[in-house]
């Protein structure tokens, strides 16, 4: 498996909403694709390029995708195991968020963000923050500041839902339109107010949207 390529940068291409580079390395000619973002700060051709490389293998074809930091690839390879989220989508949310922006967004639901990128709505959004929320807290913990997620823990005070019952509450609510800082303070509010942790959803749901409709009355 190829896992990093440094060479000589050829030429950028780009069809349709496809882009990447030919790397020359060693006299072989490597095409790469990359998200829009790193394409347009590419150097000019000749210039000495570093990728980190997932390679992906299939009946019909290799395939390279390159990233200017392993941290990228490696979010990378989450998004694409996520059901419904390919390569395209993936470099898209990439190319349009910055890897800490989309790993934040990921973790708060923030559906607005994420549906930002090519052909992402508000159901991959949903799936993604379901599937990729506590993986992409416990892998990337110094990108998610444990005050901006689950801050009661840090301070002692009570807890609000944990776990599916706190990604269903969350993401509901995100999809009824409220932000993430919205949400967060939200079910902190609700948490003191003297709601059992281990209560379900709905309930944590209808006092959250209590709270709310009272904080922007």
């Amino acid at each position: 498996m190829i896992g990093w390529l440094q060479g000589r940068l050829a030429e950028p291409w780009q069809q349709a909403h496809r882009c990447g580079v030919l790397l020359i390395c060693q006299g072989v000619g490597y095409e790469v694709q990359l998200t829009l973002r790193q394409w347009q700060r590419l150097p000019e051709p000749g210039a000495d390029l570093g990728l980190h490389v997932h390679h992906s293998i299939r009946d019909d074809g290799w395939t390279l995708y390159g990233f200017a930091t392993r941290q990228e690839r490696d979010l990378f390879r989450e998004l694409v195991a996520v059901s419904g989220v390919g390569p395209q989508m993936a470099l898209g949310l990439l190319g349009v968020l910055e890897v800490d922006a989309l790993v934040r967004a990921i973790v708060h639901a923030d559906l607005r963000s994420l549906c930002q990128a090519p052909g992402v709505g508000k159901r991959t959004a949903e799936r993604l923050s379901v599937e990729l929320r506590r993986k992409l807290q416990d892998r990337f913990t110094g990108l998610v500041d444990p005050l901006e997620g689950d801050e009661e823990l840090a301070t002692g005070a009570p807890s609000s839902p944990s776990g599916p019952c706190r990604d269903e509450v969350q993401i509901t609510l995100a999809a009824l339109g409220y932000e993430p800082l919205e949400i967060h303070r939200a079910l902190r509010a609700v948490a003191t107010a003297g709601l059992d942790g281990a209560a379900g959803p709905d309930d944590w749901l209808r006092e959250s949207l209590r709270w709310l409709s009272r904080a922007v009355a």
